[in-house]
């Protein structure tokens, strides 16, 4: 997959192409990528157009928190299929251009699109102005398709990002990875902690999240870890480490059962299966320790490991 990030030096012939946000990369929206890429049969290229920074950092002074960084973006779509990610720089100049604009500009003169294959509530240009009626109204004229996809549900509610984003807030991580069609996971690399498991029998791994992650309520999880292609089940907690100092910045700490390997700068994906408690303090580390053999006991239980 050829990844543009930043850059609106590019240009391609013959595209089919998705547009949105993307974050999440949901069950909805591999539907939305599912059907670009069957297009490459017809000798189209598949292309994904989002934006590199999310629409609202430049619309709030908040920090927008995603449930997948760019990186953990670029590690998913590394292997679904498409051929070109474009994640364009959204500035003022971006969020200022008129939807028709953007259509000529973008869509007919740097990616030649034969396709657009959206959802049925995007919205694009100045004030939002453009919509699938707009994209819609210029077929003709410059010779594309567009295809439009309805939401996706489970249950009774429409599987987007908001969703997604309030369910993992809530630390509700079944849903959440039912929405998203696979584990919700944290990706970094492998950096020195305070080594205190190692001088109880866990040695663990940690990982420090960047700000812009959105992350589940603080606590200790049921996790797998990505090493070399392989999935190793585990416990993850997600937190301040209170008992053993409180870190200053929220980390992510595993402790992956039967290994012991030096993974100091490896790059890791932590995937979070299933909540077993919130995070606590306690009163001495041979406290903390009876309660991670429990916890590591309730983890093998999930994932029926004798």
């Amino acid at each position: 997959m050829e990844y543009i990030a930043g850059n609106t030096n590019f240009k391609y012939k013959n595209s089919a192409v998705t547009l949105g946000k993307f974050d999440g990369l949901h069950q909805g929206h591999q539907l939305l990528i599912n059907r670009i890429i069957s297009y490459k049969k017809q000798g189209l290229t598949a292309v994904m157009f989002s934006f590199l920074l999310h629409p609202s950092n430049l619309l709030s002074e908040k920090e927008f928190e995603l449930i997948y960084t760019e990186e953990e973006k670029c590690s998913i779509l590394m292997r679904s299929g498409i051929d070109v990610l474009i994640s364009y720089p959204f500035t003022e100049a971006t969020m200022k251009m008129e939807p028709e604009d953007f259509i000529k500009d973008i869509l007919v003169d740097k990616l030649d699109t034969k396709v657009i294959v959206v959802g049925s509530d995007f919205r694009f240009g100045a004030n939002r102005r453009g919509d699938v009626n707009l994209l819609k109204q210029s077929e003709a004229e410059y010779g594309y398709q567009v295809i439009v996809c309805e939401k996706e549900n489970y249950k009774d509610k429409i599987i987007s990002s908001s969703t997604i984003r309030c369910a993992l807030k809530d630390g509700k991580i079944e849903l959440v990875n039912t929405m998203l069609g696979k584990p919700y996971f944290i990706r970094g690399e492998v950096v020195h902690g305070r080594k205190i498991g190692r001088t109880i029998g866990m040695p663990t791994i940690n990982i420090t999240p960047p700000s812009t992650k959105l992350l589940p309520p603080c606590g200790v999880y049921a996790s797998k870890t990505l090493l070399e292609g392989c999935l190793y089940p585990g416990v993850t907690n997600i937190g301040y480490k209170p008992t053993v100092g409180a870190d200053e910045n929220i980390g992510v700490e595993t402790f992956i059962f039967d290994m012991n390997r030096n993974l100091y700068g490896e790059i890791i994906k932590v995937e979070i299966h299933d909540y077993i408690r919130s995070e606590m303090r306690f009163g001495s580390l041979e406290e903390l320790t009876q309660r991670m053999n429990e916890d590591v006991m309730l983890a093998k239980k999930y994932f029926h490991i004798k």
